[in-house]
């Protein structure tokens, strides 16, 4: 077991409860922890049997293949019929609609066995009503509950069975987890992937019911409506600010495929018409027809499969393959849908996070939207589950209220804003806007070294990965990251950014061209000239020797000595020149 199972494995043998919540983030290996405790327990026959809830059909496959790895046989095509289910099984796995639909039988499963029940997901159980009262009602005779997510927060306040609230400060009733693993140590650990969001905004241009022609740059301050049609912009396939982002993400596919050939890439849909269009899109873009999976279709979960046991590019989805699809070689994804909820964006970036080795990156495209770029920046914040603040006298009541509202709104998804008919989209252009890692936003354009080191999985850790664009930021001064200003200065910030890690430049004045190799001007231009000479040698080189950039840069480093190019002096700039010419001059 990896160390946070083996911990919260001792931590529950500890206690031995029957109610347990374990909270680890997406792709942090839930379902072995899980089937590690329900293998134990029937070892030593605390439990006869075992029953796992899962949100989706695909997923019932899924646990039965993983519990079959350890020698547990769980039956997967269980209907309720009558309880029964083969006597060579240990046990079964439905869905939570199952459990709503096959209440009773399930009940009296837990109370003819000693049953462990493995409630994965646990969230959904509050999705409808009788979802959460079936759950509550089929298994409240069972010995053992584990209950397990990797978001335990709802945009509602239903509240979740089996999960214990405790008042915060405030007095709001929030879920208490027995463990918690959450990203940010996950990604420590090397357990996930760092994820690189990469944010594109642009100009969006449609025609309102009444005739007028709007023309905004989307991630603006905007009104509700204007941000909801200016979205509903971007994603339109027939724009070019879709087209774009298509483009850039199938060749970040191309470049992480040249280290890991089997890694895949995943376009999440808002609907079933534009995951096709976007689909005959990428056919046209990257050469080979994408996987299209459609919830509604009979072979969905077989092409999920099909896709994951592939090497083929792009998959194209709608809403399904947000939650519990495990297709590890996933590195490059596009949000293409206008939902907005952080239950699913958490769990549509959990399609990326599973790490297959250490070093690997993933990188998802999405609009400069303010509410997604919020939750890309809280990816490490582990949540709690709300249900919402107590209204204590009748000067409290409007409190709640516009509390309850909040929720609401938060809870909207921009599906909803997007139904107005009389809504005509006349074009979209889209232009990079930012990058968002580690919780920060970094404006403007890196240089060619950076984006080659982030873009190629293995040759940066995630702490190096992490100090390079803290270092570029820290070159911007005071001004914040994401902002005009900060794009504007993104020339300089390379140069000053050697300051960040204590080294001193000497006064332009007492730095001579001659010393350097370096062209007049002052300290950023010359170091420009020599990074622009170095960025060019190297492109050549790797023309020449198929070489990658990252790696090229990567060599020079370590035969040259000195930091990234972003933060070498042009001593060091010019010793790397050097050093690649006299290379070339040794090949030939």
């Amino acid at each position: 077991m990896r160390a946070w199972q083996q911990e919260a494995f001792d931590a529950y043998n500890a206690r031995s409860p029957r109610d347990y919540l374990a909270v680890a983030t997406p792709g942090a290996g839930k379902t072995a922890f899980a089937l590690t405790i329900a293998a134990d327990l029937l070892a030593r026959r605390i439990v006869e049997k075992v029953i796992v809830v899962t949100p989706t059909d695909h997923l019932k496959r899924q646990w039965a293949d993983a519990a079959a790895r350890g020698d547990i046989a769980l039956d997967p095509a269980f209907a309720g019929r009558g309880g029964r289910t083969s006597r060579d099984f240990h046990g079964v796995v439905v869905t939570y609609a199952g459990v709503a639909a096959a209440t009773q039988a399930l009940r009296v499963r837990c109370e003819r066995f000693k049953t462990m029940v493995i409630l994965d997901e646990i969230h959904h159980a509050g999705d409808a009503l009788t979802w959460g009262e079936a759950v509550r009602e089929a298994f409240e005779p069972a010995t053992r509950r584990l209950s397990l997510t990797g978001t335990p927060f709802r945009s509602d306040a239903n509240p979740i069975p089996f999960v214990t609230y405790a008042p915060d400060a405030e007095g709001v009733p929030r879920s208490e987890a027995d463990y918690g693993y959450g990203y940010g140590r996950a990604l420590a650990d090397g357990v996930v992937r760092p994820v690189l969001f990469l944010a594109y905004s642009g100009d969006m241009r449609w025609r309102t019911s009444a005739g007028d022609e709007m023309h905004v740059r989307l991630g603006t301050p905007l009104t509700k409506d204007l941000a909801a049609q200016a979205w509903r912009t971007a994603l339109d396939p027939a724009g070019d600010w879709i087209q774009t982002v298509l483009r850039a993400a199938d060749t970040r596919l191309t470049e992480v495929r040249r280290h890991v050939p089997d890694a895949g890439g995943l376009v999440i849909a808002t609907d079933q018409e534009t995951a096709r269009a976007y689909a005959k899109i990428l056919g046209q873009v990257a050469g080979e027809k994408p996987t299209v999976v459609l919830s509604d279709e009979s072979t969905a979960s077989k092409r999920i499969g099909q896709f994951a046991e592939s090497d083929s590019r792009w998959m194209v989805a709608v809403r399904m393959v947000s939650e519990g699809v495990d297709v590890p070689r996933l590195a490059v994804g596009v949000y293409a849908t206008a939902t907005q909820t952080p239950l699913f964006f958490a769990q549509a970036v959990g399609r990326f996070v599973r790490a297959r080795r250490r070093g690997e990156t993933a990188s998802l495209f999405l609009p400069t939207v303010p509410i997604l770029l919020q939750y890309a920046a809280e990816m490490e914040v582990l949540r709690d589950h709300a249900l919402g603040r107590p209204v204590k006298d009748e000067d409290d009541i409007f409190a709640a209220e516009e509390d309850l509202l909040a929720e609401a709104a938060r809870g909207e998804t921009g599906a909803d804003l997007l139904e107005d008919q009389r809504y005509q989209a006349i074009g979209s252009e889209a232009a990079f806007d930012r990058l968002v890692y580690d919780g920060n936003e970094f404006g403007g354009e890196l240089g060619e070294d950076e984006t080659e080191f982030l873009g190629i999985p293995g040759l940066l850790e995630p702490d190096q990965m992490r100090e390079l664009l803290r270092r570029r930021r820290s070159g911007n001064g005071s001004t914040s990251p994401g902002s005009p200003s900060a794009t504007s200065s993104s020339a300089s910030s390379s140069a000053s950014s050697s300051a960040a890690v204590g080294a001193v430049p000497p006064p332009v004045a007492e730095e001579s061209a001659s010393s350097s190799g370096a062209p007049d001007g002052a300290t950023y231009q010359r170091l420009g000239v020599l990074r622009r000479e170095l960025n060019g040698l190297v492109a050549a080189w790797h023309h020449r020797t198929g070489q990658p950039h990252g790696a090229v840069h990567a060599e020079l480093r370590r035969v040259c000595g000195g930091p990234l190019a972003v933060q070498a002096t042009a001593e060091q700039l010019q010793a790397r020149i050097d050093m690649i010419r006299a290379w070339a001059v040794k090949r030939s």
